[in-house]
């Protein structure tokens, strides 16, 4: 049981520092390019992690560990940082967010597929359900720009699943923080030239916000917030915890509206609302 507590409160704070996560990409591509925002978030996070890694003396990942490692580094370093980048530049972040309720049921998926969970038949009926309402929402405000931005999220949504699922997993042995360090460092190598190779060509007119934003994306969303979530993924359950996302639509919703001025219409909510339901019914199954 207080593993449990511990896991749930623990992905709590995850959840709620990365519902800032689209907000501030939204702001800084204003100022960067989508490749670069992606590299140099990433690059600064490295060096973040390095730094802790060295501090607490943390022994090296073994040769088993490389490939999930990998699969951490294509899922949350790289994919869905750079899929919601681009996916931005065709939709607001209000609604970008409400993709967020896939997120559940996508690691929930992948937590069967490589976290070995079995949650009871029941939260597949919930989880389903959510995932229709998100899609039948896209469908709804669908367009050519919108459809573009929409196929992106999904793509975003598949990669970020399974980068949760994958180092919950791996959580249960290295501990959270270690993980997403050793991911970010296992990525270094490619990340740290593609940041060198897409540097604005200059750096005067970019807003003081977008930087902000990159500030936020690279110490929060790519590091401190991982250190929560997947402590919590591991210690409550990758299925059950993980629907702890319900919530981060609210936040997001909520940070697009009052701090980037962003219309939230009142069917971004009820569809909010209905798969947050959904979501909760899935939980109590999980």
């Amino acid at each position: 049981m207080k593993a449990t507590t511990d896991g749930w409160g623990s992905g709590l704070l995850g959840v709620i520092i990365f519902s800032g996560s689209l907000p501030a990409t939204r702001v800084a591509i204003g100022g960067f390019s989508p490749l670069f925002l992606t590299s140099a978030r990433a690059v600064i996070a490295a060096l973040l992690g390095l730094v802790l890694l060295r501090t607490f003396r943390q022994t090296r990942p073994g040769r088993r560990d490389m490939g999930a490692l990998a699969l951490v580094a294509l899922g949350v370093v790289a994919g869905f940082p750079l899929l919601t980048a681009l996916a931005l530049r065709h939709v607001t972040s209000a609604h970008s967010i409400v993709f967020i309720g896939l997120l559940p049921l996508c690691t929930a998926i992948f937590g069967v597929l490589r976290g070995g969970e079995r949650p009871r038949p029941a939260f597949w009926l919930f989880s389903i359900a959510g995932s229709f309402l998100v899609a039948g929402f896209a469908l709804t405000e669908s367009g050519p720009a919108t459809l573009s931005g929409d196929l992106l999220m999904v793509a975003a949504i598949l990669l970020c699943g399974l980068g949760y699922a994958e180092g919950a997993t791996l959580s249960r042995r290295l501990g959270g923080w270690q993980v997403i360090s050793w991911a970010l460092l296992l990525a270094l190598p490619v990340m740290a030239p593609v940041a060198l190779a897409t540097l604005p060509a200059t750096w005067r007119g970019i807003a003081p916000s977008a930087w902000i934003g990159l500030a936020y994306v690279s110490v929060f969303s790519m590091l401190i917030g991982f250190v929560f979530w997947y402590h919590g993924l591991a210690r409550g359950g990758i299925a059950g915890v993980g629907q702890l996302q319900l919530v981060q639509p609210f936040f997001g919703l909520a940070l697009s509206g009052f701090l980037l001025d962003e219309p939230v219409a009142w069917t971004m909510l009820a569809v909010t609302g209905l798969v947050m339901l959904c979501v909760a019914g899935a939980r109590r199954f999980a």
